[in-house]
């Protein structure tokens, strides 16, 4: 068989399947990306070099370990997974069951985060905590793009924070983040210019309905309490011991919980706020200035 004819083959297996393939339950099923990047690993190259290769022949040996990766997917094991990496904002981030799979949609976080810093003094310093870092991902692609910033990253997870301490070791020149085993803020010390976060929002009841390779994935890093905002709520209320005066505090959350958010937000005093949409133009990402008042 051609390249051309298995990953065709590879493609409509997927595509019988019962169940989602995308991360997230609203999002398109993605047989054909899956497919081609479990291709592309077992024949060492990239979606570039399927094109450039498709007329070549697949060689039995590589035939089976294909058919083994397809199987593997159809059991709802996600590709990352599978792979042991996955792409965000340009860079390759190994993941594992401890940690989340870095979504496309918390890039907007990543560009909310950049927004933010390019509003501070050129001159000036800037430190920047992510909390519930994960794998690191939006921490690293910050650091990545603004190296001069100080940045440290925590997570209530050890295993989590390994993971980003490896990707961060991987991907950044030293120093790279600084990481912190925690519970939110419960051991983090001093002030910051910038908080991020991603932490778990999704509805407690909710998780059952998720697609099955999300279920997989650590219910740490998905369970938000009953209505979602249970740790947003944490985050909002300690932040401000822990922001500068003129600082900015930035969280990803489903865009239904916006509204709320929006309430808590300024209940608590923080000002002005936006709401940066993502990819699908829904609200993904809530910015809160802090005038330094803790009232």
């Amino acid at each position: 068989m051609t390249l051309r004819e298995v990953l065709a083959a590879g493609t409509a297996l997927l595509k019988s399947a019962s169940f989602p393939f995308s991360q997230e339950a609203q999002r398109e099923p993605t047989p054909a990306l899956d497919a081609a990047l479990l291709l592309a690993s077992v024949l060492q190259t990239d979606r570039t070099g399927l094109i450039l290769r498709d007329a070549e022949p697949v060689s039995e040996g590589d035939l089976q370990q294909y058919t083994r990766l397809l199987e593997r997917r159809l059991r709802g094991e996600c590709a990352a997974w599978i792979l042991g990496y996955k792409e965000f904002w340009g860079l390759s981030f190994t993941v594992s069951p401890e940690v989340l799979v870095p979504r496309p949609d918390t890039e907007t976080l990543v560009e909310a985060g950049l927004a933010a810093i390019d509003r501070l003094p050129a001159d000036g310093p800037c430190t920047l905590l992510d909390l519930c870092t994960g794998s690191g991902a939006v921490a690293i692609a910050l650091k990545h793009e603004r190296p001069a910033i100080e940045v440290y990253a925590s997570d209530i997870s050890p295993e989590a924070l390994a993971v980003a301490a490896g990707n961060a070791a991987r991907l950044l020149p030293k120093p790279g983040i600084y990481a912190i085993e925690s519970d939110l803020f419960h051991r983090i010390t001093g002030r910051f210019h910038i908080i991020t976060a991603n932490p778990p929002y999704v509805p407690s009841d909710m998780i059952p309905a998720l697609a099955l390779e999300v279920r997989r994935e650590p219910h740490l890093s998905l369970d938000g309490g009953v209505d979602g905002l249970d740790l947003i709520r944490r985050i909002l209320v300690q932040a401000k011991a822990h922001l500068y005066p003129g600082g900015t505090l930035l969280m990803e959350a489903d865009p239904g919980q916006m509204q709320t958010i929006t309430r808590l937000l300024k209940n608590q005093g923080y000002g002005p706020i936006t709401r940066i949409p993502d990819l699908s133009g829904m609200p993904r990402v809530i910015t809160a200035g802090f005038t330094g008042s803790d009232s």
